[in-house]
Order: structure tokens, then C-alpha cells, then sequence
């Protein structure tokens, strides 16, 4: 238990409330003669998450944590854990006014956001290398997130893992995931009553509003979390729209030995008339950007998709040095979609398109179970970890191309009339199975602590079986050249020394792991499958903590096998991808009054002597917060984004433009009657109004381009009752 006397303006009042503090006696803020706001002292424990360590504490700036999830590890103090990660908070979240996962992302050096193949699935490029958003995991449970796009009105917190993870997490079963991972941690019950509305909006008309309501027993030991929210209107892009309905309610429990939570949640969302992902010809020069401020895509052009998802959770001390866990997970959706992405065949921007629709329904069962154990040998800690993961995936498919195809021009849109739909590949209307996989995986960890705690040695391996079946979209008929029954060990060394309290350096060795590739009609071993691919990375880091103000310093090299035809049409793994980078992160307060978030990434991504597609040599971000001494209740923000040129083909000849984006903000806190809080909030995101491509590829070995959006004003009201 922590005891802290805390004297507040209304500012640091609003943001200890967003904290997720778990028990505590419940506090009413009084005001002190000068008008700042004052809370008697307190005694706080952990957030009831369902594990022993509960959940990291934020830094100072209250932008980011002292530490997050680590896999099968648990939660890990950045400090303590020779990996790379940041866990982004839920004040970073309402302050920026970020909607989805990826504009959150956004403040991260290592990642960029992308889109899937020919959909609006958000995409994660993390040190070069996709984490698709049906990747991530929830709490730690892999396929149980919305797949397309994840509101974060229900998000305590957002972890990016930076580098190979497989012996952490397992294999992530939509084959991405080998340079990264992200996880999103739901919200908790703080210890106080919580009644929080929200509402606003956005250029074009676009309108949003939500209830954050939580309560707690008097005894702190049951909690519960409401979240709900609407989002509806024409976006800043014109002919885009946009509707999102989401609800998550979140228990927790947390007794002396037993702790358990679980989650239930419901996503609707649909977008219309969407700007959409944007092919450039081979031998065609990339084109500049079109007017951000005007939708490509047609009016009948859509995609919609509606999850339910819940989790459930619970963890045991069988003693002081023994705990176990136990975790279940289910995901169903449905989706539906039109789509007509162009490709463009000349520098002026003419394309051709074609409709193309789909539908999907996924059904996801999940769970994990393990085992903790705390003992010493010899002066040496050691902290013993066996866990156990399975993974079910059953997803029914249709789809369906329309003709004839339609021409136009990306700098001049132009309406034309929807085609009919042709060759289809099962039934829209009723989709039939195609594809089911099932992940098993087994894990074991030593954490070993010595030398008075100072050294850190982490070793442990996984074993993982992928199991991947394909089935024909119109007979249902098992198809025996697309199915995949592979099995591969993935091991990991980390080293880390403190050299001062403030100061540690790291080594490790992980493994990245996702299933092989199938061999293609023109090769000579068609219908062949590839051994997993195993990417192997090393890194070197030195981390500080200064109490106020941190940072990190990384080093890394990875490997990743690259798939093709010889000489002889043998489809085999013929060269490798070569990613080497340097990561500089920075975060907290440098002043009493200005905190700092960002930092800068370099990386060449190298496939025999040409750049890989979609990786810029260089990534940086710099957000600063700044809160005015004489009117400590305002803050002003400012974020600048810049991403170096990049390549959208594999021989290196169509070369994508830089791009820098400007982010300006302000919030005003207003003490109202009662003890209310008033937050009000303004945003222009592009302020300079740039168009630019923001991204290349997303998915392997394709360098389609997505439009950045255009500039845009967010306005918000929050009420803290």
C-alpha cells in the first residue's frame, strides 16, 4: 500500500481520477483557500485486473506506465524486462481524443498504421512488419477483438511490444505479428464512483457521445465498469460517413487469494462511401497524393461489421509463492462488405475498378491456463512459469466479383452506377465454411534475479502446433493443398543489469513465428507447404528512469525468411529480410509544466540489397503537452508526425514521398457546481492541411497506397459528476 497526501489543481484532480486505482476509501475533493483542490490522504492498492501484480502505475505525464503485460511472464516493470514495450494510458486516449487503436499508435516512432488487403482493417506496421488488428490481443487472449477496427471507449490501456514474440505470446494465428505485437487491456472500476458523459464532434458533421459509469462495494472488493458509446455522421472526408455502437461491461473481484474478472462486449460499426486503398501499376511513377478532403471511393461502397465478444478470467495464490491462472475467451462477428479499390495505370491518375464483395462470419474460442511458482536456490530467485494456450477459429466466407469494371480518375471523382455481381465464391447470404484453425502451445519460463536483484536472467522456450485447414467455398469439401499441420520450438535468452537505479542495459534473443507458404499453381512442387517461418532477432538497450523523465535506447537485428520460385520453379525459401534498426523513446516530464512523448526510429529493411516495401528509413514523433502556470486548469498540445520515403514495389522503383503531420490541441478544465468537472476539449489534427500518402502495403508483398486524412477539428465536452 502506498500512503500519499495530494494537493491538486483540477487538472492533476481529472487525472488521478482516470487512474484505475482498485481500493481505497472513497474521497471527496475539498477546495484550499488559493483554489487549488485538495484530497485527504489516501491508501490505494493495485487495480483488480485478475493478477497478483495488478496494473502498472502510470510515469510521470501519466501518458504511458511504468510497466504492462509480458506475456507469459505477467506484468513486467519496464525497468525489470529486457524487451522493448510502452503501454499507452487511458488519459493519453481521452486527452487526444483517439477513437480507434490506430490513432493511438500514432504516438509510437516504431509503428505506423495501415490497411488490410483490399479492406479498411486497421493495420500495425511495427519495426517494419505487419501486426493485423485481428492480431491483437485482449488481456493476453489472441482473435477475440473486433477484426476490422477497435473503438477505445472500454481501453485502460494500449501495449506495443516492439520485436519478435512468440515464446511471450504464442504465434498469432492471422499470421502476422513476427516484428510486433499489441495489446489492449479493458477498463476497471476505480476505487471511487465514477459517472462520466461525453459528447462531441468532428468536421464534417460527425457527432459522438459516451457514458464511462463505475461503481465499487464499500470494501473495494467488487467492482463494475460500464462503457457505452455512439458515433454517427459524415466524416472530414466528403461522401465518407461513418456509424459505430459499442457497449463493454467490465466485473472484477479481488479477495485475498482469489481474483477474477470477465468482460463482456458489443461493437457495430459500418463505414460508407470510404476512402479506399489505392494500387499504382507496375513501371507507373507514384502519382501525388489526391485532395484528402474528397472521398474516392463510390457511394455504394461499404463495409460493415458487428462483435461480440467476453472474456473471463481468474487467478489463485495456492501459497505466498505459488499462484494460478486460468483464462476463456469467445469472440462471434458477421461482416459485409462492397468494395472497389482502383489501381491506377499512368502518372495522371486514371484508374480502372471493380466491385467486389464479401462476407464473413467468425466464431472464436480461446483460453490459456498456467502456473506461477517463487522459489530460491543458492542466493539465486527464481520465478517459474508453465503455461498452456489453445486457440479455435471456425470463419465462413463468400465472396463475389462484379462486372463490367469502371474507369475514373483519383484527381476528379466521379459517381458511377453499381454493377452486377458475377463469379461468385459461395453464397453472400448464407457463407459456408472455409477455413479452420486451431493453435495449441505450451510454454515454459525461469525469470532468474541475483547479484542483490541487480542481474536478470530471463531463458524459456515454447512449443507451438499450428493447425490451419481450408475448405472450398462453394462444395464445403475439405481442400487438401490448402491445409497445414506444423509443429516449431521458439526459445528466448534475455539479460538485464541495472547499473545504477535509474539506469539498466539489456540483451535478448527471440524468436518471431507464423505458418509457412503454399506453393502456387506455377510452381513446380505445386500445393507444397513451407516449414513455420521462424524469424530470429537480437537487441541491444540501455533504459532510464529518472523518476520524471525516461527514455530507452535500442539496437536490434531480426531475420525473417522470404518465400519464392527458383530457377527451377521450386517454390522454396529463397533470401531473407534483414531488419536493422536504432530506437530513441523519450517520455514524462521534463518541466513541472511540460511532459514529452515520442522519439525516433531508424531502420533498413533489406531483401537482397533492395528495400523492403512499406518500411521508412526513418520514423519520428514528438508530442509535447504544456500546461500554463498562470492558468494551471489549461494545457495546450502539439504533435508532429514524420515518416521518411518509402518503396511500394519490390524492385525499388515506385518511391512513396516523406510526410510530416502537425497536431495542435488545447483542454480547459472548469470546476463546476457539486464538485462536477467540466473538460472541455479542441483538436486540429493535419493543421497544415497536407495530402500525402500515408502508408505502403500492410499485407505481404503488396504496396498498395492509403490517402492521410485531411485536416480535422475534434471538439469535446467531458462531465465528471
Amino acid at each position: 500500500m502506498i500512503s500519499t497526501h495530494l494537493r491538486l489543481s483540477a487538472l492533476s484532480l481529472a487525472m488521478l481520477a482516470a487512474t484505475p486505482f482498485a481500493h481505497a476509501q472513497t474521497q471527496t475533493p475539498r477546495q484550499s483557500g488559493d483554489g487549488a483542490y485538495l484530497l485527504e490522504t489516501v491508501e490505494v492498492q493495485s487495480s483488480a485486473d485478475a493478477s497478483r501484480d495488478g496494473l502498472s502505475q502510470p510515469f510521470a505525464g501519466g501518458q504511458v506506465a511504468e510497466g504492462g503485460q509480458v506475456g507469459i511472464l505477467g506484468t513486467q516493470a519496464v525497468m525489470d524486462t529486457p524487451y522493448s514495450f510502452t503501454s499507452y494510458t487511458e488519459l493519453l486516449i481521452e486527452d487526444q481524443q483517439a477513437a480507434s487503436v490506430g490513432e493511438i499508435l500514432l504516438n509510437d516512432p516504431a509503428v505506423r498504421v495501415a490497411r488490410g488487403f483490399g479492406n479498411y482493417q486497421q493495420v500495425y506496421i511495427v519495426r517494419g512488419l505487419p501486426v493485423f488488428s485481428d492480431d491483437m490481443t485482449y488481456n493476453g487472449l489472441y482473435g477475440l477483438l473486433p477484426r476490422q477496427y477497435l473503438s477505445s471507449s472500454f481501453i485502460e490501456r494500449v501495449q506495443v511490444f516492439r520485436g519478435a514474440n512468440t515464446f511471450l505470446k504464442g504465434a498469432a494465428p492471422g499470421g502476422s505479428g513476427l516484428g510486433g505485437a499489441v495489446n489492449v487491456v479493458p477498463k476497471r472500476a476505480p476505487n471511487d464512483p465514477m459517472t462520466q458523459l461525453t459528447v462531441g464532434g468532428q468536421t464534417g458533421g460527425h457527432g459522438h457521445a459516451a457514458a464511462d459509469i463505475a461503481r465499487r462495494t464499500d470494501d473495494g472488493r467488487f467492482g463494475i465498469r460500464l462503457n457505452a458509446a455512439r458515433r454517427s455522421g459524415d466524416m472530414a472526408i466528403e461522401g465518407e460517413s461513418s456509424a459505430l455502437s459499442m457497449a463493454h461491461i467490465g466485473v472484477d473481484y479481488r479477495g485475498d487469494a482469489l481474483r477474477v474478472s470477465a468482460d463482456l462486449g458489443y461493437q457495430d460499426h459500418r463505414v460508407d462511401g470510404g476512402q479506399p486503398n489505392i494500387t499504382i501499376d507496375g513501371g507507373v511513377p507514384i502519382p501525388d497524393a489526391p485532395d484528402a478532403t474528397k472521398s474516392i471511393g463510390q457511394s455504394w461502397t461499404y463495409s460493415d461489421s458487428e462483435d461480440l465478444f467476453g472474456t473471463l478470467r481468474a487467478e489463485y495464490d495456492f501459497a505466498s509463492n505459488v499462484t494460478g491462472w486460468a483464462a476463456f475467451g469467445a469472440r462471434t462477428s458477421d461482416e459485409s462488405s462492397i468494395f472497389a479499390n482502383p489501381t491506377v495505370t499512368n502518372v495522371n491518375g486514371d484508374y480502372t475498378a471493380s466491385r467486389f464483395d464479401t462476407a464473413r462470419e467468425d466464431t472464436v474460442v480461446t483460453g490459456e491456463t498456467g502456473v506461477r511458482v517463487r522459489f530460491d536456490t543458492g542466493g539465486i530467485d527464481h520465478t517459474v512459469s508453465l503455461s498452456g494456450s489453445v486457440y479455435d477459429l471456425e470463419s465462413k466466407n463468400a465472396y463475389a466479383f462484379g462486372a463490367p469494371a469502371f474507369s475514373g480518375n483519383i484527381y476528379s471523382p466521379a459517381p458511377v452506377a453499381l454493377a452486377p455481381n458475377t463469379v461468385p465464391g459461395g453464397n453472400l447470404s448464407d457463407p459456408g465454411r472455409t477455413i479452420h484453425t486451431y493453435f495449441q502451445s505450451v510454454a515454459l519460463a525461469d525469470q532468474l534475479k541475483m547479484l542483490d536483484e541487480r542481474l536478470l536472467v530471463t531463458l524459456g522456450v515454447r512449443y507451438q502446433r499450428l493447425k490451419d485447414y481450408n475448405y472450398d467455398y462453394n462444395t464445403g469439401n475439405r481442400d487438401t493443398n490448402f491445409s497445414y499441420d506444423e509443429d516449431a520450438l521458439t526459445p528466448t535468452v534475455g539479460i538485464l543489469y541495472k547499473l545504477t537505479p535509474t539506469v539498466s542495459m539489456y540483451a535478448n534473443y527471440i524468436e518471431g513465428l507464423q505458418k509457412g507458404a503454399r506453393a502456387g499453381n506455377t510452381a513446380a512442387n505445386v500445393g507444397q507447404t513451407l516449414d513455420p517461418y521462424e524469424t530470429k532477432q537480437s537487441e541491444l538497450g540501455v533504459k532510464y528512469d529518472g523518476g520524471r523523465l525516461g527514455g530507452s535506447v535500442a539496437v536490434y537485428r531480426s531475420r525473417k525468411p522470404v518465400a519464392g520460385q527458383d530457377a527451377n520453379n521450386i517454390f522454396k525459401i529463397v533470401d531473407h529480410q534483414k531488419n536493422t534498426g536504432l530506437e530513441l523513446m523519450a517520455y514524462g516530464q521534463i518541466t513541472p509544466t511540460m511532459t514529452v512523448l515520442g522519439g525516433i526510429s531508424f531502420l533498413d529493411a533489406d531483401v537482397d540489397g533492395d528495400k523492403a516495401i512499406g518500411a521508412p528509413e526513418t520514423q519520428a514523433n514528438v508530442n509535447l503537452e504544456y500546461r500554463v502556470p498562470q492558468w494551471q486548469d489549461v494545457t495546450f498540445d502539439g504533435r508532429v508526425i514524420y515518416t521518411s520515403s518509402q518503396y511500394a514495389d519490390a524492385g525499388n522503383q515506385q518511391k512513396v514521398d516523406a510526410w510530416t503531420r502537425l497536431d495542435l490541441g488545447a483542454r480547459y478544465l472548469v470546476p463546476l457546481a457539486n464538485g462536477t468537472l467540466l473538460t472541455l476539449r479542441g483538436r486540429v489534427e493535419n493543421v497544415t492541411g497536407e495530402d500525402y500518402w500515408a502508408s505502403s502495403g500492410g499485407y505481404p508483398n503488396a504496396g498498395y497506397l492509403t490517402v492521410g486524412a485531411p485536416r480535422t477539428l475534434l471538439l469535446s465536452a467531458t462531465f465528471d459528476f
